[in-house]
């Protein structure tokens, strides 16, 4: 039974997620935080950094680390298969499509119509995670509450990505090893 779950909840996120694995965060946070609560809000914070920092596109990441975490390698190959199947299907119509017709003008044209759409799914997977990073959640979200140390790698952070031409992978490393760096001297935690 959850390994039909996790498919179903995997291929919504698939069949909806236009736009790559930014837009598809708020879709996952729904399914897993939300609607089957398989991961609390700090373990889907977790969740978007390693499936960042590993190879591969964002949601199977995520899809393949919720599903092993709830059931296994079985439960990985449901939600991974569950989260690719829909962007397989939808390929392979468009390229049939495509040498078909190869007049592409009307598919443009409603592609164009979702970005932004994309864009407004992308910004509200960011300022969750924002939230989630400097209030823990959206409910304490008052300046006594504030983790500033988090304020202040963020801002470093966008610094350092701005004014100069670091690799974001870099950036991502050094900021873990500052919160790291805090929270083994028991600072600014």
């Amino acid at each position: 039974m959850i390994y039909i779950q996790l498919f179903f909840s995997f291929l919504q996120v698939g069949l909806f997620s236009f736009g790559g694995g930014y837009a598809a965060m708020p879709l996952i946070q729904g399914q897993v935080v939300t609607m089957h609560q398989w991961l609390s809000m700090s373990e889907f914070t977790d969740l978007i950094t390693i499936s960042q920092m590993t190879p591969g596109p964002i949601a199977v990441n995520s899809a393949t680390f919720v599903g092993i975490k709830v059931a296994g390698l079985p439960g990985a190959i449901a939600a991974t298969a569950g989260c690719i199947l829909p962007s397989c299907i939808l390929v392979t119509v468009i390229a049939k499509l495509y040498l078909k017709y190869r007049n592409m003008e009307l598919l443009r044209g409603v592609l164009g119509s979702l970005r932004p759409a994309v864009v407004a799914m992308i910004a509200s997977a960011g300022i969750l995670i924002l939230i989630s990073a400097f209030w823990g959640s959206a409910s304490a979200i008052s300046f006594e509450e504030t983790k500033w140390s988090m304020v202040v790698i963020f801002i470093l952070c966008v610094i350092s990505l701005r004014k100069t031409k670091i690799n974001p992978v870099w950036v991502m490393v050094l900021a873990g090893l500052m919160k790291a760096g805090l929270a083994l001297t028991g600072q600014w935690v």
